[in-house]
């Protein structure tokens, strides 16, 4: 029996495979195997990654519009959106646009929240990266996590999260950013502070690509690693996406299972 019903989930994408398996492919399962009943599909919003993939590895993925496209063609009726994006961000706002077009060709859409949205969410977070990186938090230590960061509004969740950490008791753990603020010299000030002699650096993205492998953990100078290192720390750079956490895998799938209420889904 032809299925009229679609999961489509939306990444930013990476080209790092080995991450991308642990984290983006990870997630996506958890969620295909929830809606098993439903048509699924992937799509990713950096036209970059995109490319390389299909340059460099023959790997085709669709973009937002190419998706929603297919599944119109395929005779699908209600969809369902999940994105794995950390924040309602720019690209987040990014798949709105390009989906919006196409939303009019459907009976049903319906999109999931990113990572993070409500105050539960948050609290979840903290809960969820605590436990991940429990085996650091002792006196002596200061454990930073590394987002992207962005000059859209959507920042500040960078700097609520850090402040739900230390309303859960976790003083020792501090949110940075690369591309925006609080940045590398905010992270420096704050633990310079604490007279730690250990940092443990961990991504705060969804895959460790990029970003957590040059930025954070590059051997280059002005790399986050390097800069703590130089100013006399131990530094522990672990590159481990949020996609490889089975709770924030099951954040998503939460938040699909929310959005799907509001489809006429049989």
């Amino acid at each position: 029996m032809k299925k009229e019903d679609a999961v489509l989930v939306v990444s930013f994408g990476t080209s790092y495979n080995d991450s991308r398996k642990k984290t983006i492919e990870a997630i996506e399962k958890t969620i295909a195997d929830h809606f098993h009943d439903y048509e699924f599909h992937r799509a990713f919003t950096s036209r970059v990654i995109i490319q390389i993939l299909e340059k460099r590895d023959s790997i085709a993925v669709d973009g937002v519009s190419e998706a929603m496209e297919r599944l119109f063609n395929q005779g699908i009726k209600r969809v369902l959106i999940q994105p794995t994006h950390v924040m309602s961000g720019e690209e987040f706002d990014a798949m709105m646009e390009e989906m919006r077009p196409y939303e009019a060709a459907f009976e049903a859409v319906a999109v999931g929240a990113p990572l993070l949205t409500s105050e539960a969410d948050y609290e979840r977070l903290v809960r969820i990266l605590a436990d991940d990186t429990k085996e650091f938090d002792a006196e002596g230590t200061e454990i930073i996590l590394m987002g992207h960061g962005t000059e859209h509004s959507a920042n500040e969740v960078y700097v609520r999260l850090a402040e739900e950490f230390k309303k859960q008791g976790y003083s020792r753990y501090h949110v940075g950013t690369v591309e925006a603020v609080p940045s590398l010299e905010d992270m420096k000030r704050e633990v310079d502070r604490t007279g730690a002699h250990r940092v443990v650096l961990q991504p705060l993205m969804i895959v460790a690509g990029d970003h957590a492998n040059n930025d954070m953990a590059g051997d280059e100078e002005g790399s986050w690693k390097s800069v703590f290192q130089s100013a006399g720390y131990d530094v522990v750079c672990r590159l481990k996406g949020l996609g490889e956490l089975e709770g924030i895998r099951e954040s998503f799938l939460e938040h699909a299972k929310m959005a799907v209420r509001s489809l006429t889904l049989k």
